[in-house]
């Protein structure tokens, strides 16, 4: 059985049974001060094997003004860090990642998923480097100053201030996801990068076909970036949206097979803690995918009638079962090491150091 590192490019830390959790709410728009950081998100986290996560601060829909929303998001992540200095570490660099993996902590890397915060300011991705940011998305699902979603039906690709976004965030070194970007917006975003990119969580288009999950052509050009392609546990993995652990394997094989074993990993974009009363979950659910249609942020394949996660590849035993399912599919311990952290690991030593 393999014991290396488990990085997730894409999480979320909350115990979603809480009164307040954004999945408790089921609240529309995100605010990192409903998260809830307690005893057992991080009892939980450590148990499931953890070592570093991919969380999402900052603007991503709403109505808030992205940019002083995504400052205070960043307060916010600062101060629950502060608050836990024997459970978490905040991610600067790649040794921080290897040093939580040691000392038994947790590394948080501050991620966004939306770039509209930056509001055709340059400077700002610089402010947000220094700040700690170390994964900038440039899309949610629609459109916006630097190019179209992955539900925005023109497909139009990078915009000019799009490409200099793309050319700021590889100067400061800031991983570039092309995660719910629309084709185009992503491969335009390839060729313009002077840095390997990232796609931290996605499914496979050959295998579904949803606009959420990416082509071969993007997934095969982001390997050849010298990139990293990260798979998640969520609906759009199966046709039907009701998505199995299986499922999650099939998608993980098929990337290997188009990227290479040296560019895929998982990007859950969950919790490690488990819904625990998932029928009054259920209950709530359809309010929250007919807001997000109504917002226009909803995405082909959200449901009211499918769980956004992979009922049977939740807990803290998640990534254990994904392990055992990887063997028996042949995997070699060296193989499932790569998915399970040293990719997302090696790909941030190519990005994030000078």
């Amino acid at each position: 059985m393999t014991t290396g590192m488990i990085i997730n490019a894409l999480g979320i830390l909350d115990n979603p049974n809480a009164t307040h959790s954004l999945a408790a709410a089921h609240k529309l728009v995100q605010d990192s001060a409903d998260l809830t950081i307690d005893e057992r998100t991080l009892a939980d986290a450590h148990a499931s094997g953890l070592t570093a996560v991919n969380i999402t601060l900052g603007y991503t829909i709403g109505d808030a003004e992205p940019y002083a929303h995504t400052l205070h998001e960043i307060e916010v992540w600062d101060r629950i860090i502060a608050e836990h200095p024997d459970d978490l570490v905040k991610v600067l660099t790649p040794d921080d990642i290897r040093a939580a993996h040691r000392d038994g902590r947790i590394g948080v890397v501050y991620g966004f998923q939306n770039a509209v915060a930056l509001d055709y300011d340059l400077s700002r991705v610089h402010q947000f480097r220094d700040l700690g940011v170390r994964v900038i998305q440039l899309t949610y699902n629609q459109a916006n100053d630097l190019g179209d979603g992955a539900m925005a039906p023109e497909n139009r690709g990078l915009t000019p201030f799009g490409r200099e976004a793309v050319e700021a965030l590889c100067d400061s070194r800031i991983m570039v996801d092309l995660s719910h970007s629309g084709e185009n917006t992503c491969l335009d975003a390839i060729r313009v990068a002077k840095l390997p990119v990232s796609i931290n969580h996605t499914g496979c288009r050959a295998l579904v076909d949803l606009p959420r999950n990416k082509t071969d052509e993007e997934l095969r050009l982001v390997a050849d970036s010298g990139g990293f392609v990260g798979i998640y546990f969520m609906p759009f993995v199966h046709p039907t949206g009701h998505a199995r652990a299986e499922d999650v394997v099939a998608h993980i094989v098929h990337a290997v097979d188009v990227c290479g074993e040296d560019h895929v990993g998982i990007g859950t974009d969950g919790s490690v803690t488990s819904i625990d009363d998932l029928d009054a979950y259920q209950a709530r659910l359809a309010e929250h995918v007919a807001q997000r249609q109504a917002a226009g942020v909803g995405a082909a394949g959200e449901r009211a009638d499918t769980y956004p996660f992979v009922v049977d590849l939740r807990g803290v035993d998640q990534f254990r079962k994904l392990i055992g399912l990887l063997a028996h599919r042949g995997f070699s311990d060296d193989r499932i090491d790569k998915i399970m952290g040293r990719n997302f690991l090696a790909y941030a030593d190519r990005v994030w150091s000078a």
